[in-house]
C-alpha cells in the first residue's frame, strides 16, 4: 500500500507541470539561428541590424558605427560620470565618434553579449532623434534588446525600475537646498 506523496515530490511536481519555475527551464530553439552562424562581428552586425529594421521605427545610419573591444578598467574612463546604476555595463556608445564599445569578455556567439551589440546598434540609430537626456534613449535600447532575446527563450538581466526612473529624465535630489 503507498502512502501520501513526500512534500518534497509534491513540489517538484508543482514545478514541473504550473508556473514560471518550468517554463524558465525550458530550452527553446532559435527561431533565427543565423545570428550565431556568422563568421565576423561584421556579418553578426548586419545580421542584428536587419532584424532591427524588421522591428523598429529606428532608420540605419547611413554608415555603421565603429566596434572596438575595451578592457572594463578602460570603459570606466570612457564612460566616465554617465555610469548608470541599473545594470552591469557590458557595452557603450560614443555619438560624437560613433563608436560602439564592447567589454570584455565579449562573444558574439553568446545570446546576451550578441544582444549587448544589439543594443548598442539601437543607440546609434537614435542618434537623429531628440532626447531631454540621455538616459531617455534607454528603455527603448533594453526593450528591444529584451524582445531579441525573449524570442530566442531567455530575457534581459535588467532593473526595470531602474530603467523605467532613468529614461524620465527626473532629478534625482529632491531635497531642498
Amino acid at each position: 500500500m503507498l502512502g501520501p506523496a513526500p512534500a518534497g515530490l509534491w513540489l517538484v511536481a508543482q514545478m514541473m507541470f504550473s508556473g514560471s519555475a518550468w517554463a524558465d527551464a525550458i530550452v527553446r530553439l532559435d527561431p533565427e539561428p543565423e545570428w550565431r552562424n556568422t563568421d565576423s562581428i561584421t556579418e553578426l552586425v548586419e545580421v542584428l541590424d536587419t532584424w532591427l529594421d524588421q522591428n523598429t521605427a529606428f532608420q540605419r545610419p547611413e554608415t555603421s558605427p565603429t566596434i572596438e573591444f575595451i578592457s572594463a578598467s578602460y570603459a570606466v574612463s570612457v564612460q566616465g560620470s554617465s555610469a548608470s546604476s541599473f545594470v552591469q555595463t557590458r557595452g557603450l556608445f560614443d555619438p560624437e565618434s560613433s563608436t560602439i564599445y564592447l567589454i570584455l569578455p565579449w562573444d558574439r556567439k553568446n545570446s546576451h553579449d550578441a544582444s549587448v551589440l544589439l543594443h548598442e546598434l539601437v543607440h546609434a540609430r537614435q542618434v537623429a532623434w531628440h532626447y531631454y537626456c540621455p538616459g531617455a534613449q534607454e528603455e527603448a535600447a533594453y526593450r528591444l534588446q529584451d524582445n531579441w532575446l525573449r524570442e530566442r527563450g531567455l530575457h534581459a538581466k535588467v532593473n526595470w525600475i531602474a530603467v523605467v526612473l532613468e529614461s524620465g529624465c527626473n532629478r534625482r535630489d529632491f531635497h531642498p537646498d
